[in-house]
């Protein structure tokens, strides 16, 4: 009997970090998404700034398990979203003008981790540039079905670009500070 319930309690104590890293992570991207300045059709939130800080610091597997259950909330009908109930609720919401950019950061958040692997600061730079760049391909043509084709890039990309870029620029220099064994390490 104790021969196989100590692997067992080892086992579940081995689920419990990663578990407790995506909770956290949903946590801070539902934080990262209220604040945010409202605008049409897309809100500016900080989203960038959670996705990819979860993505470097946890890795692929993890920040696209945070990600997928932040959408799973979402889609639940739990208002994790930037406006919500504003905008709708769960699938409504997801299906709406932002809905290319949410699927765009969860293939952001593989994305990135998975580049910015073993890599130094310009390493990860490049990583959430690749995943930042993933986001938008993704987001501009979904928002293409809720606006005409003209203002896709002045509606979905030029508000955004800056705020994205220094997004990824602090948490690069927030990277910086921690040595390069613990990046993509957090829920190990």
């Amino acid at each position: 009997m104790t021969s196989t319930l100590v692997p067992a309690i080892r086992q579940a104590r081995s689920l419990w970090r990663p578990a407790a890293v995506v909770v956290a992570g949903i946590a801070l991207i539902t934080l990262c998404a209220k604040i945010h300045i409202p605008s049409w059709p897309v809100p500016m939130t900080l989203h960038t700034l959670a996705v990819m800080a979860i993505a470097i610091a946890a890795g692929p597997r993890l920040a696209t398990a945070t990600f997928f259950g932040y959408l799973a909330v979402g889609a639940a009908g739990l208002p994790v979203f930037s406006d919500s109930p504003a905008r709708g609720v769960g699938l409504a919401y997801m299906m709406g003008p932002t809905g290319g950019y949410l699927l765009g950061y969860l293939a952001a958040s593989w994305l990135t981790g998975a580049l910015a692997e073993g890599r130094r600061t310009l390493g990860r730079t490049l990583a959430m540039l690749a995943g930042l760049a993933v986001t938008y391909a993704v987001g501009l043509p979904w928002l293409g079905l809720f606006v005409p084709a003209g203002n896709i890039l002045a509606l979905g990309f030029t508000p955004f670009i800056l705020g994205d870029l220094i997004n990824i620029a602090m948490v690069a220099a927030g990277a910086a500070i921690l040595p390069a064994r613990f990046i993509g390490t957090i829920g190990r």
